[in-house]
């Protein structure tokens, strides 16, 4: 069987890229290129990291895509043990000013962001489009940076993530909601109120003081500036 592992990455490189050429962008990342191993750098955050809430939102159909992602196999959290252990700092320091922590996504597969490059290929499918990207066109995603042809979540150092109120759990405010495709989302945006806008710095302040290093489009997306694979890729499903 070895012998065919060759035809079927040439067979997928196939599929992977014409929808990147569809959408004018940068190659994606092959099953080639990508190591499809999980090390043991790997962590599981929700073991990992005390009290912390997971909301994997591409495990199921509450997204932009309107369906469960390729490669959630499981509604789990993995990241690069570093990150991870940079996050139950957060946490920690998050506790102390009484809110915790909710997770929507930590490690992505590649074959996942490949998904994301076929679902916005097809121009004539806007479900989702109300909720999602009501503010830009669904041809737009790739090339305005919301969506990553290759995307940091692969190379297992980044995350998207919220505070809730310890007490009861609840989000806090911070103006959208996450994967909102809009320049409402960037952490920076004036059409927030001050205590939503608060709310965000809030959030950043705790993820930079302990190493992470925020995205300018999203508010709830960082990525912990020692990344240990900083070049790359890894396409293992999360199980």
């Amino acid at each position: 069987m070895a012998f065919l592992l060759p035809m079927v990455a040439r067979l997928m490189d196939h599929v992977v890229k014409p929808a990147a050429l569809i959408l004018g962008l940068s190659p994606l990342v092959s099953p080639a290129e990508a190591r499809t191993d999980r090390p043991a750098s790997f962590v599981d955050v929700g073991q990992t990291v005390p009290g912390v809430i997971l909301d994997v939102r591409y495990f199921g159909a509450d997204n932009f895509v309107g369906t469960r992602v390729d490669g959630y196999e499981a509604p789990r959290c993995f990241l690069t043990r570093p990150a991870a252990e940079a996050l139950a700092q957060v946490a920690e320091d998050a506790r102390r000013q009484g809110y915790g922590l909710k997770l929507f996504d930590c490690y992505r597969p590649a074959r996942a962001v490949a998904h994301f490059a076929r679902w916005a290929a097809d121009l004539a499918d806007e479900s989702t489009k109300p909720a999602y990207y009501p503010d830009i066109a669904k041809s737009e995603l790739f090339k305005e940076g919301y969506i990553a042809a290759r995307s940091g979540h692969s190379r297992g150092s980044t995350l998207d993530l919220t505070l809730v109120h310890a007490t009861s759990g609840a989000e806090v405010d911070m103006g959208t909601a996450f994967d909102l495709f809009s320049p409402r989302s960037w952490p920076g945006s004036e059409a927030v109120t001050a205590v939503q806008k608060a709310n965000r710095t809030r959030l950043a302040d705790l993820m930079k003081r302990h190493g992470f290093v925020p995205f300018a489009k999203e508010w709830w997306h960082f990525t912990l500036k020692d990344e240990p694979f900083p070049s790359t890729y890894f396409d293992f499903p999360i199980r």
